[in-house]
Formats: C-alpha cells, structure tokens, sequence
C-alpha cells in the first residue's frame, strides 16, 4: 500500500485544488482565504475568499474563478487583486452553490447542493452553465449533493460526483455546453466521492471523506487504486512539473460544525501518480 507524503499542514479546512501555473491553488473554507502553495510547501495567501464554501477553478487567461455560495454568485479576480462579478447565479437556486470547473471553451459549470446542508432535508440538486459572456442558465438537475466535477480534455463530456448516490455521473456536452444523455459512469458501491481529477488515461481519482483514501477508478467503476489516510480526503488534483504528482487536501471530519472551527487539522499530501492529469486538448 503506498503512503503520501506531506506538502503542508495547519489548513482550517481544506478544499477545491487546482494546479496552476506552476503551484497548486486552493481554498481554506475554514480560514476564507485562497492559497497558492509551490513544490517545497510554501503558501501563499492570492485571495480572501467571500463565502463558506468558495470553490475555484481558472479562465483560460489565467483569471481566477471563486464561488461566492452565500449570495449565489460567481465571482472574478482581476490583476490588481480585486473580485468583480462574473456570473449571477441567485435567480437559478435558493441553496448553496458549491463546486465550479470550467472547461477549454471558458464555458464554466457551477453546481447547486439543491437543500441547505447540513440541516435541510437532502433534495436533489442542479448543475448551471456560465459561458464566457457571464450569462447563466441551468443544464442538469436530479443530482444526489452533486460534488466535484471534471470536463473531458476535448470538452465533450462532464463528470459530476454525486457524494449521496455513491456514484459518478456522466453527461455528453453539446457545443453550446448544454448537457445530454445522462448516465452513470461509475457506480462506487460504498465509496463516498468528494472532489474529482481526470487523468491522461482517462480514470479518475476522487476524493472519500467518510472511508478515509482516495481511489483511482476507470469509467465502468472498477478500482485501480486506493490510497488509505487518517483522515477523510476531501478532494484531489494532478499537477507537478510532469503532471504526475497527485495532491490530496485531507482533514479530520468530526462533522458539519467542525469546518470552522477547532484545531486546524487539514493538509496538503502528494504523492506520484501512475499517469499524469488531463491537459486541455
């Protein structure tokens, strides 16, 4: 059984990497900050983040997208620093907004827990498309707390981690970024999934809080690979200079009122995976 090792610790909580321009980025929901950490686990504070949660991924010209999930918008981080509105999600959902990935068009993809979690009544919940104008709509619903997402390196199909349904769902992307035929790409029998990463081979890696690993899994759902923790692994990305190492932000789940406070029990681990992640065709 292979064991990660360490990047960084003493993250409040952890959640949303994405390798980027040399570092992984990534959002601390506990401490409202975005960081960006290099290959010697250095951190640095790009963003103050407006909301728990506040999920991020990245426009083709480098500008950074941030969930705003308290006042249902999708936000923008400009050279000088600042964030401006990119996208007004509120007319779509009255509940929270959760994780964003955008795909080689700058078609960015946004999904909606669809109840107020923890508290709510567990409701199925929705994904919208924002395209490159800012103008959004929404493209999918039916989904079981819809998680982490990943989007094809041809763009032509969207993977969406349903965490209550323990699956990954696939839908065919149109060329408007509409989605089409839905179906399931994994059913991962006890497996929880979290945050999701594609790699080069075409198997995803995702992210299981309540089993403490990370699994590699090939579409059909057979497992390639489980990574075992001490802690629950909220998410996961591919990245290095190769695209070969595998990130894993992991933290001690001791329930919904622990995100934000108590001891700061989060980490960044790494380790080398067996192909490198999926870059943009």
């Amino acid at each position: 059984m292979r064991k990660p090792q360490t990047l960084m610790t003493g993250l409040a909580f952890g959640e949303s990497p994405r390798w980027h321009d040399g570092r992984l980025w990534l959002s601390d929901w506990g401490a409202y900050e975005a960081l960006a950490v290099d290959a010697a686990g250095h951190s640095e504070v790009v963003a103050s983040l407006p909301s728990f949660p506040s999920c991020i991924d990245f426009l083709r010209d480098g500008r950074l997208l941030v969930v705003s999930a308290d006042d249902g918008r999708l936000l923008r981080r400009e050279p000088d620093g600042s964030l401006t509105t990119y996208a007004d999600l509120s007319g779509l959902a009255d509940h929270p907004w959760n994780e964003v990935v955008v795909d080689g068009r700058d078609n960015a993809y946004v999904n909606n827990i669809g109840f107020d979690f923890p508290d709510g009544e567990p409701a199925p919940g929705t994904v919208a498309l924002v395209i490159p104008d800012g103008s959004a709509r929404q493209v999918a619903d039916g989904l079981w707390f819809p998680n982490g997402m990943a989007v094809t390196p041809d763009a032509t199909t969207l993977v969406v981690a349903e965490s209550y349904a323990h699956r990954l769902t696939a839908f065919d992307v149109a060329a408007d970024g509409s989605l089409r035929n839905r179906r399931s790409w994994a059913d991962l029998g006890d497996g929880v999934p979290d945050g999701i990463c594609l790699d080069a081979e075409g198997a995803i890696w995702y992210g299981d809080v309540p089993n403490k690993r990370a699994v590699r899994v090939c579409e059909g759902g057979a497992v390639l690979e489980t990574i075992e923790l001490d802690r629950g692994c909220f998410a996961c990305a591919l990245g290095g200079t190769d695209g070969r190492t595998l990130f894993l932000v992991a933290t001690e789940w001791n329930g919904p009122t622990g995100m934000t406070t108590g001891e700061r029990t989060g980490q960044v681990l790494i380790l080398e995976a067996p192909a490198p992640g999926a870059a943009w065709a």
